[in-house]
């Protein structure tokens, strides 16, 4: 994963809320798988490292289950099918594995945007930067600046 890429999740999980962040998790996943399969057939210690990868996003959806909602077993069975599916596809090199996981999971992914759309509460993270997005004078750049960046944001050594 490229640094620009970790940086747009870091300032995305920064703002956003419970829906937002599993929306965003799900999108580090599909990142991972993603550069798997680009790495598949070329070079196979990257195609194993981006599964790890990809499989420790799917072991912390299983670790953060609730299973006093129905739904969460549910979801344990689809997360531990997805999570052996990679192992196989480790020891198969196998790009196909790979894609059924890309596949099933987008279900799921879609599920949890809409669910996230209608997610009203406030942000996890509190005193955090605002990022402000804007067109400047050159033409077709966006730039991001921090506001606040000045001001104590509750640490103190």
């Amino acid at each position: 994963m490229t640094q620009d890429k970790k940086q747009e999740f870091t300032r995305r999980l920064s703002c956003c809320n419970r829906g937002g962040m599993v929306v965003v998790m799900y999108e580090i996943l599909f990142a991972y798988l993603e550069e798997a399969q680009e790495a598949q057939g070329k070079d196979y210690p990257g195609f194993k490292s981006a599964i790890g990868k990809a499989q420790n996003v799917l072991r912390r959806f299983m670790d953060d289950l609730d299973f006093t909602y129905p739904v969460s077993g549910e979801l344990f069975a689809i997360y531990q099918f997805a999570n052996k599916r990679l192992s196989l596809a480790v020891s198969r090199n196998s790009r196909k594995d790979v894609e059924d996981v890309q596949r099933i999971l987008k279900n799921l992914y879609d599920g949890f945007q809409e669910a996230a759309k209608q997610d009203t509460s406030e942000p996890l993270m509190q005193h955090t930067q605002q990022v402000v997005a804007g067109m400047t004078y050159q033409k077709g750049n966006l730039t991001e600046t921090l506001q606040g960046s000045g001001q104590s944001r509750g640490f103190l050594a």
